[in-house]
């Protein structure tokens, strides 16, 4: 078996493998530079649209954990149901101020209701929250506006002593 001599080849462009091989003046100088300025306002959309997005999310679980606190406050609340809806109504209102929320418009509504159980009948509040959020207050620039909707129902304590 006869081993024979591998050469490696150059390509034809001159300037490219020695000194002064970026200053080369072949048909593909600047490609580079074009192709990125091209790209980045695209990938720089994406990342924006993904942004806002997240922040929607975000905004829409806030409304839900507003929605659960507000139900669980009138459901171990120890005074009529009047001032149970009213606590509801605060509490729903202090979740979306220290989350950060703030809805154009906010409608909360508190009902009661009962269940028909085995044990005997049960108390329920169901608390309904339909907030209105400015989409350039989660992404500055962005327009319009995205209702968000959350609601929770709670059982009564019984327990909770009057």
């Amino acid at each position: 078996m006869t081993y024979r001599p591998v050469r490696l080849r150059r390509s034809g462009r001159r300037g490219q493998d020695g000194p002064g091989a970026a200053s080369g003046a072949g048909p593909d100088r600047g490609s580079v530079a074009i192709e990125a300025a091209l790209l980045a306002p695209v990938l720089l959309t994406f990342v924006l649209l993904a942004v806002a997005a997240g922040r929607i999310q975000t905004a829409g679980g806030t409304v839900d954990a507003a929605a659960r606190a507000g139900a669980r406050t009138a459901s171990i609340s120890r005074v009529d149901r009047e001032s149970a809806g009213r606590q509801a109504e605060d509490t729903v209102r202090e979740v979306l101020r220290q989350d950060g929320v703030s809805c154009g418009r906010t409608f909360i509504d508190v009902t009661w209701g009962e269940l028909d159980a085995p044990a005997g009948p049960l108390e329920t509040v169901t608390v309904a929250v339909d907030c209105e959020v400015g989409l350039s207050d989660l992404l500055p620039g962005l327009p319009g506006t995205r209702n968000m909707h959350g609601g929770f129902t709670s059982v009564v304590d019984r327990y909770r002593g009057r």
